[in-house]
């Protein structure tokens, strides 16, 4: 049986307190094994030094919890390792981005993102429906947004979406690289708009270093 993993990041809440809401998506066929690009990860931080601690982009950019004591420049070593290798996944990604002001509520922002989602895999119907099953991963999240996003599969695909929680190591490079990634398109989005805060400038630079060291690398990853 053919599997693809949907991996689910979210950034600005739905408290309404943010000007975005950024949804990304991670595709995984679970064929396809990441062993490697674990194991790979792993050596870098033990020849760099590192502690194995979870990827967590906003505590990384903001020096809080696991590393609330490590300087900046430890700080963006570990965001670059694992930019780097998240690179190497066998994956693909979408994001969606919405401003505040144009969604409304939270039951108005899931209704636009099942119909985002639905017109997703639509347009890309015949890659998503060469899976016999689809897995949601999406841990610890807005209920509103997984009964969105488990809509919108059963909707375009007719298959049923079951939401798992994140069981192994490879399942959690793999939810980090979804953190990854939805951060990165919301500085992506911060940048545009002239909006970068200093801690953004001072880890990615300014708007041209941001785009060629950075946005250039992942886009070649996005589904559409």
């Amino acid at each position: 049986m053919s599997e693809i993993s949907i991996f689910v990041d979210e950034s600005g809440g739905q408290d309404g307190h943010s000007k975005y809401y950024v949804l990304t998506l991670v595709f995984h066929d679970q064929s396809l094994s990441i062993e490697e690009q674990l194991y790979e990860h792993k050596r870098g931080l033990a020849i760099r030094g590192f502690a194995d601690i979870p990827f967590h982009a906003g505590p990384i950019l903001t020096g809080h919890d696991d590393y609330e004591h490590m300087d900046f420049k430890t700080r963006k070593s570990y965001f670059t390792l694992f930019f780097m290798d998240i690179q190497k996944l066998p994956i693909t990604y979408q994001t969606f981005l919405y401003k505040r002001k144009e969604v409304g509520g939270s039951t108005q922002l899931a209704t636009k993102m099942k119909r985002d989602v639905i017109t997703l895999l639509f347009d890309n119907l015949e890659f998503f429906q060469s899976y016999d099953k689809v897995k949601i991963y999406y841990d610890n999240g807005q209920e509103i947004v997984a009964h969105a996003l488990r809509g919108a599969v059963e909707y375009a695909l007719s298959k049923e979406s079951v939401l798992f929680r994140k069981t192994n190591a490879a399942d959690f490079m793999l939810a980090q690289a979804a953190d990854m990634l939805c951060t990165l398109e919301l500085t992506a989005e911060k940048y545009r708009n002239k909006e970068a805060t200093r801690t953004d400038i001072k880890m990615f630079g300014n708007a041209h270093a941001f785009k060629n060291n950075y946005m250039k690398a992942i886009k070649r990853k996005r589904l559409s």
